[in-house]
């Protein structure tokens, strides 16, 4: 069967595909087919396994391209054998739709549009999720998602669960993904914006049929765990690793000095106390003793105190290399103020004991809130006097 197509030129030009994958959606999956094929010729089809009819429906279309196997796998792998196809087919681009009959093909052009303008950028569908018959659960997780994705990239959005999506294939690169269900939408997302990729939206329409007419092979206990420790990976590795190797090569760059300096410093609209308040909690968040979750509290508090958070985060690296060894020796150091006759001039005897670790633990813990509160109040102190002279003077 043969769907004359409007905007295969398009399609060619960005040399883009649209990648449909399918798991037991036999009941929609034609009409979604032949609404993508009345737009495009350029069209993959992943069966994850399907043990309805679908085979039989794909016949009908020999122009599809196919990509077929057994058992079934999820989502996160059907999307991977579809982007590892593309590729192969020499696409640089694929247009993510679900085989449910929630997407339109109507929103395929806007889509390409946007890579007109933008090149090698990851779109986003954005639904509007106040639409008739709109699940109240998929709002509040969509909520979710997109705080942990702030939290995660630093990047704003209205929509980081739709399915609808344009991917850029080359400048994703080859990644080794981890993921294999419905998380792996999370994860896409999110590492590709590591990479540097740019991540935007633009408006789609979305249907959602009545509830007892819905097929969706999401499992909100099973799904949700998976998405939950995704999530918290993603957190530790963002502010252990990614965070700190973002400034660092900021850091190399004497523009951004200069901008930091003119725009955070000097031109913002801010108080001199409140200034010196965040980089006083960003060298307090750096010096207490939560290893791990340092940048992630001060992160949080910033928020909550609405606090600049570029100079909370910037002097919560105060313990990073290689300043950590100081910083735990002078710890070590002030927490023998309350250690008394227990107190210890180095981190363990010569005999390493149960009960040595234990004081030496007890004499790092004290002495690092205390430094930490002392620092704090010496960072805004000696902050808010050079503020005032350099704002005063500028």
């Amino acid at each position: 069967m043969t769907v004359n197509s409007t905007h295969n030129e398009h399609f060619e030009r960005h040399r883009a595909a649209v990648l449909i994958p399918t798991y037991n959606n036999a009941t929609t999956l034609e009409e979604v087919v032949r609404g993508v094929l009345s737009y495009t010729s350029h069209v993959i089809v992943v069966n994850d396994g399907a043990t309805d009819h679908t085979s039989a429906i794909l016949e009908k279309y020999p122009a599809l391209h196919k990509v077929s196997y057994n058992p079934n796998r999820g989502k996160g792998i059907a999307l991977r054998r579809g982007f590892e196809y593309a590729l192969a087919q020499g696409y640089d681009y694929v247009i993510t739709m679900d085989a449910d009959g929630q997407h339109f093909a109507s929103d395929l052009p806007g889509m390409l549009e946007k890579i007109s303008t933008h090149p090698d950028t990851l779109v986003i569908g954005a639904r509007n999720l106040n639409e008739e018959n709109m699940p109240g659960k998929n709002t509040f997780a969509n909520k979710f998602s997109n705080f942990w994705f702030y939290v995660e990239t630093g990047l704003k959005g209205p929509d980081t669960q739709s399915g609808y999506r344009l991917y850029p294939l080359r400048r994703m690169g080859r990644t080794r993904w981890w993921c294999s269900k419905y998380e792996f939408e999370i994860e896409v997302l999110v590492r590709s914006a590591w990479k540097g990729v740019k991540i935007d939206w633009t408006p789609v329409k979305v249907y959602y049929p009545p509830a007892e007419e819905r097929i969706s092979h999401f499992r909100p206990f099973r799904d949700f765990s998976r998405i939950s420790v995704l999530n918290t990976v993603l957190v530790l590795i963002t502010f252990l690793y990614i965070k700190p190797r973002d400034l660092f090569l900021w850091m190399l760059k004497k523009e951004n000095w200069k901008k930091f300096w003119k725009e955070e410093i000097l031109k913002s609209d801010e108080s001199n106390a409140r200034k010196a308040a965040a980089i006083g909690l960003g060298v307090f968040m750096g010096i207490v003793p939560i290893w791990g979750f340092q940048l992630l509290v001060a992160f949080l508090l910033s928020v909550k105190l609405k606090l600049n958070k570029a100079l909370v985060f910037l002097a919560a690296h105060v313990s990073t290399p290689p300043l950590t060894p100081f910083v735990i020796f002078f710890s070590f150091l002030a927490g023998k103020v309350w250690m008394g006759r227990s107190a210890k001039d180095l981190l363990f005897d010569k005999q390493i004991t149960v009960t040595a670790v234990r004081d030496n633990l007890l004499q790092y813990v004290f002495g690092a809130i205390t430094l930490a509160i002392a620092g704090g109040l010496a960072a805004w102190a000696i902050s808010y006097i050079l503020l005032a002279i350099f704002r005063k003077n500028k």
